[in-house]
C-alpha cells in the first residue's frame, strides 16, 4: 500500500479578482524516499512553476529531459510530458488562462520549451520574487503573494481578445464573425490570436475535440462504464477511430487503450 503522504498534491483556487488571469495554482511534494513520476496532459496553458526543494524534471515526447531549477515558464503546453519528483522535491505551478500570459510579460510563448522568466522580462524580478516565497513555509501565502506580485503588472484585455476569449457560438467561425463585427480582416484576427494565445483557432479546435474524448472516457471510468470506441468517434467529432487514435499519439505519445492503462499517473491541469 502507497504511503499516503507521496500523494501530497492539490490544487489551490484563486480569488474572484484573479479569475480571468489563472485557472488556479498547483502544489505537490514528494516526501517519500524513491522518485515519483507523473504524466501532465496538455492543456494548451503556459505554466510558472517554482521549485523549493530537492530536484525535479521534465521529460519531453522527444526523451529531453530537462531540470526544474528554481523558476520557469513553459508552454503553451500542447503535448503531454512526464515530470519527476525527487525524494524532498516541491512545486508550486500558476496556471495561466487564455490571453493573460501576454497580458503580464507582453508576449506569449509559442513553444512548450521552458524559459527561465527573468530572460522574457530582461530582469532579475523572478529570481528575487522565488527568494521572497522560499522564506514562506505556508502554500496559501505563497499564492497570496504571488498575486500581490502580479498586481501592478497586468494589463487589460484589447478589444479583439475580448471577443476571443468571450466568443461562444461554436456554429460559428469566430475569426470571421469576430472581424465582420469589428471591421476588421480575418488575417489581422488570426495574427492577432496567434499573437496573444500562442496558438490558433485550428490548434485549439482541434484540442477541445480531444479534451472532449478525454473527458468522455474520464467520465466512463467514473461511472465504471466500458468505454464504446465508436461512440467516443461518433460523439466527439472524429470522422472515425484512426483520427481518434492518430489524436492520442500526436497530444500524448501513447494509444486510447493506454491511456486507459495508465490513468493513475496521469494529470490534468485543466480545470
Amino acid at each position: 500500500m502507497k504511503n499516503a503522504e507521496e500523494n501530497n498534491n492539490y490544487r489551490i483556487a484563486v480569488p474572484s479578482a484573479f479569475e480571468t488571469v489563472f485557472s488556479h495554482f498547483y502544489f505537490a511534494e514528494n516526501k517519500t524516499e524513491f522518485p515519483i513520476t507523473k504524466t501532465l496532459l496538455p492543456s494548451f496553458q503556459t505554466i510558472l512553476v517554482f521549485n523549493f526543494g530537492a530536484r525535479s524534471f521534465l521529460k519531453s515526447q522527444q526523451n529531453t529531459v530537462l531540470e526544474v531549477k528554481k523558476c520557469m515558464v513553459l508552454g503553451p503546453i500542447k503535448q503531454a510530458f512526464d515530470y519527476t519528483l525527487e525524494p524532498g522535491s516541491e512545486i508550486l505551478t500558476a496556471n495561466f488562462k487564455e490571453d493573460a500570459f501576454y497580458r503580464f510579460f507582453g508576449n506569449a510563448l509559442f513553444d512548450s520549451l521552458p524559459i527561465h522568466p527573468d530572460n522574457l522580462l530582461n530582469e532579475n524580478c523572478f529570481t528575487l520574487l522565488w527568494e521572497e516565497l522560499k522564506n514562506i513555509s505556508d502554500t496559501k501565502e505563497r499564492v497570496d503573494y504571488i498575486l500581490d506580485f502580479c498586481r501592478p503588472y497586468l494589463k487589460d484585455q484589447n478589444q479583439i481578445t475580448t471577443l476571443l476569449t468571450d466568443f461562444q457560438d461554436q456554429n460559428l467561425n469566430p475569426i470571421k464573425a469576430i472581424a465582420s463585427q469589428i471591421n476588421q480582416t480575418e488575417r489581422n484576427i488570426q495574427l492577432n490570436q496567434k499573437k496573444i494565445f500562442g496558438y490558433t483557432i485550428k490548434e485549439a479546435n482541434r484540442y477541445e475535440r480531444f479534451l472532449k474524448a478525454i473527458n468522455q472516457i474520464q467520465k466512463n471510468i467514473i461511472n465504471e462504464s466500458k468505454t464504446d470506441w465508436l461512440n467516443i468517434v461518433d460523439q466527439c467529432g472524429y470522422y472515425d477511430q484512426s483520427q481518434l487514435i492518430h489524436d492520442f499519439k500526436y497530444y500524448m505519445n501513447i494509444s486510447p487503450t493506454k491511456f486507459l492503462q495508465f490513468q493513475n499517473d496521469i494529470c490534468s491541469s485543466k480545470v
